[in-house]
């Protein structure tokens, strides 16, 4: 790892020390971006990351976090959610409805209790419905919110993701071409997986549309994909359609041949891997299934990226944290370095967004703060099978451009028996401030 100098060295020379918003002291630091996986002090200040050594004085510090026995590491990336309301209408339970899906929408800041600074909406909206996901999501939450493209317009829940005439290669295009700083790519998704092949819907076509959307647009793809062989194979898809930089989404979803009959690992995932696509977790419900993902992890082969496809249908049982799925892989065989660069640094590069997913001095401070807990634990897939484990990640602290947004246990919080006068103060009029033990930033932008 590299040189780090200590706090003394660091301000050697300078003629007045350096004062800084929050100091996360003590704990464990994971950066693989930044090659960093030693116990560091993490200085933030005015939002950003200001340095990060050993040593550094609490005295500098407005707020000083007791990080010691915690994992530290960078914001988490998910890459693949649903926050939006894409084509479902907001009366879908009435008869009149003219789709009856139900919305797979959940509250983006839900995410933030799992260490998650960053989402990327997989494809709920399309061309048509984009604009509503800004408005409503995007621009009102504390989280990043990035979106992933419905090559259909409509997006999903509308009941139109079957309509050739929904994917407008153009249109899609011209889409990202003014929204360019929030939408990450195209997605595909569900697309004829049951009925017979018919001269209005041929196999492959929604996922060669994403294609070309997503190189007139210059970006990666997302396929959600269900293999028909033998007009529409797995192989097909990851060695002649996916291009290097595209990801496959549910890797480890019962339907696909990871794992050879023999027990190995299919060849066809190497070679994917070699032509340079990309394979993401995306549990969901219906997505992610140990007799896959155990072998391939044990063989060598791992995901690049790990998320949770958290919607209304998966949250409460089968994926409901990011903190949950990645101890999934812990209890697989997999190291935590392993899963915090599936979570930060490499998502990061999937949506070529470098500078998130990172602790470098200067970045935005994004932090999670973990407690890797030890014992006897259990998990189970979305074939209801259960796998059990020795270690599971529990998220501590969540903080989003230098904000606590997260802190259920009040690691930053001083015992109320100690706290200031202002905390004791019993308000006359509602709507005045409330009795708080301290005045930082507990919510995105609340620095005054």
């Amino acid at each position: 790892m590299p040189h780090l100098p200590t706090a003394n060295a660091t301000l050697r020379g300078r003629a007045k020390p350096p004062h800084y918003d929050l100091l996360l002291k003590g704990g464990h630091v994971i950066d693989p971006a930044s090659r960093l996986d030693s116990i560091l002090d993490v200085a933030v200040r005015d939002g950003r990351i200001a340095t990060i050594a050993r040593g550094i004085p609490a005295s500098r510090a407005e707020k000083t976090v007791d990080a010691k026995g915690l994992y530290v590491t960078p914001g988490l990336i998910d890459l693949h959610v649903h926050v939006a309301q894409g084509g479902a209408p907001v009366d879908w339970f009435s008869p009149a409805a003219p789709c009856h899906d139900r919305p797979l929408a959940i509250p983006a800041d839900l995410m933030l209790q799992s260490g998650v600074t960053t989402v990327v909406d997989a494809g709920t909206a399309g061309c048509d419905t984009f604009l509503r996901e800004k408005e409503e999501v995007i621009d009102r939450s504390q989280i990043r919110v990035l979106a992933w493209l419905n090559i259909v317009a409509d997006g999903m829940g509308g009941g139109r993701e079957q309509d050739l005439d929904q994917m407008n290669v153009e249109r899609c295009a011209t889409c990202i071409r003014e929204f360019r700083d929030l939408i990450v790519g195209v997605k595909t998704a569900h697309y004829w997986t049951e009925k017979p092949w018919d001269g209005a819907h041929p196999p492959w076509e929604a996922v060669d549309r994403t294609v070309a959307c997503g190189r007139v647009a210059g970006l990666p793809v997302m396929a959600d994909f269900f293999p028909r062989p033998p007009a529409r194979p797995y192989a097909d898809l990851i060695l002649k359609k996916l291009r290097a930089g595209d990801i496959h989404t549910h890797v480890f979803a019962q339907q696909f041949p990871v794992i050879a009959r023999n027990g190995k690992v299919n060849p066809i995932m190497w070679e994917a891997r070699k032509r340079g696509v990309l394979f993401d977790v995306g549990h969901g419900a219906a997505s992610f299934w140990f007799r896959n993902a155990a072998p391939a992890v044990q063989q060598g082969f791992l995901p690049d990226s790990i998320s949770t496809d958290l919607h209304s249908g998966s949250i409460v049982q089968l994926a409901a944290s990011m903190t949950n799925v990645m101890s999934k892989f812990l209890a697989i065989g997999e190291t935590l370095p392993d899963v915090i660069r599936q979570s930060t640094v490499n998502p990061a590069r999937q949506i070529n967004h470098p500078e998130l997913g990172t602790l470098s001095v200067g970045s935005v401070a994004d932090v999670a703060v973990f407690e890797l807990q030890r014992g006897r634990f259990s998990f189970m897939d979305d074939g209801y099978a259960r796998q059990k484990g020795q270690e599971q990640l529990v998220a501590r602290m969540t903080i989003r451009s230098g904000a606590i947004v997260y802190d259920p246990s009040g690691l930053s919080a001083p015992e109320w028996q100690k706290a200031r006068r202002q905390y004791f103060h019993t308000p006359i009029v509602q709507g005045k401030k409330h009795a708080s033990a301290d005045d930082f930033p507990r919510e995105v932008g609340a620095r005054g």
